[in-house]
């Protein structure tokens, strides 16, 4: 063998070496940014699915409008809304929501829809204690309800054991003395019956200046309200905010229908407000930067 042959073969064996310790680096490489990857998404499922969905706050608002009577001065609602029992909603959340409420001390508290999930068959004795957890809940002028989308007949009847008023549809006069009130409308989900709910202005001797809050499961709802009647503010719920958003941009993944225009938290609409919960459960099992809330309201007319 020549010496140029000797130096062909000796170079080949150094660049084989160093292809073999290029695969070997690459190899590594690969190795880690797979277990980078793996861990990620443990720990983006672990956080989407049972920190964030779980980790209940509270949304503060007050409200201020001359048309509320002095002596609804400093009156607190709590409004809660898309429980969704059964995905990531059980018994120990729902003593939160009620322990979170209840610590407020609120005049008025309203559900606006979906209860349970469809998918989650309610066996008698987690009704018992879902009644009697809702039961729980305090309110010294009354405890309201609307069904949504997901609600069926048995929804009224827990919420009619647990000393909700159902909403179909229909308004309740709220009294905090002989002779002022603020008007309480609910608009059924399934059966939207819009001149129905606002029957109480076709009366003769109805009051045109009251403050009305209208509940309503489904946000985009408002603006077929809005052209033929009226609220001060409406409350309502099904959009989840989203679910998942985009940090620091009000901007929702994922829309539904009856939440495709109004599906963030508020809204200024003319003279009115538009307050949209971010629910308590979830649809599709996660939440990212999008936590479970009740809001908490005080009114003032100043």
């Amino acid at each position: 063998m020549t010496r140029e042959e000797l130096n062909k073969e000796l170079q080949k064996e150094i660049q084989d070496e160093v292809n073999s310790e290029k695969k070997k680096k690459l190899l590594k490489l690969s190795i880690k940014l797979i277990i980078f990857l793996v861990l990620a998404f443990i720990l983006f499922f672990t956080y989407t699915t049972y920190i964030s969905t779980v980790k209940i706050g509270v949304r503060e608002y007050r409200i201020i409008n001359p048309k509320i009577p002095d002596s609804f001065n400093g009156t607190k609602i709590i409004q809660f809304s898309d429980l969704h029992f059964g995905t990531t909603m059980f018994d120990e959340e729902v003593k939160k929501i009620t322990k979170l409420s209840n610590e407020r001390n609120p005049d008025i508290v309203v559900f606006t829809g979906d209860l349970i999930s469809k998918k989650y068959s309610l066996s008698s004795k987690e009704k018992e204690k879902l009644i009697k957890l809702l039961k729980s809940i305090n309110a010294n002028l009354g405890k309201y309800a609307i069904l949504g989308d997901e609600d069926n007949e048995s929804i009224s009847t827990i919420f009619n054991q647990s000393d909700f008023t159902v909403l179909r549809n229909t308004y309740e006069l709220i009294y905090k003395n002989e002779n002022n009130s603020i008007l309480l409308i609910g608009i059924d989900s399934k059966n939207s019956d819009i001149d129905k709910a606002y029957d109480y202005f076709k009366q003769d001797n109805h009051n045109a200046n009251i403050y009305t809050i209208t509940l309503t499961h489904k946000p985009d709802l408002v603006d077929n309200i809005k052209s033929s009647n009226h609220s001060d503010i409406y409350m309502a719920g099904h959009s989840h905010n989203g679910n998942i958003r985009i940090p620091f941009v009000k901007y929702s993944i994922f829309k539904i229908d009856g939440a495709k225009k109004y599906d963030q938290d508020y809204y200024k609409l003319g003279d009115s407000e538009l307050y949209v919960s971010s629910g308590l459960g979830t649809k599709n099992g996660i939440r990212l930067f999008c936590r479970p809330t009740i809001n908490f309201f005080r009114l003032s007319n100043k």
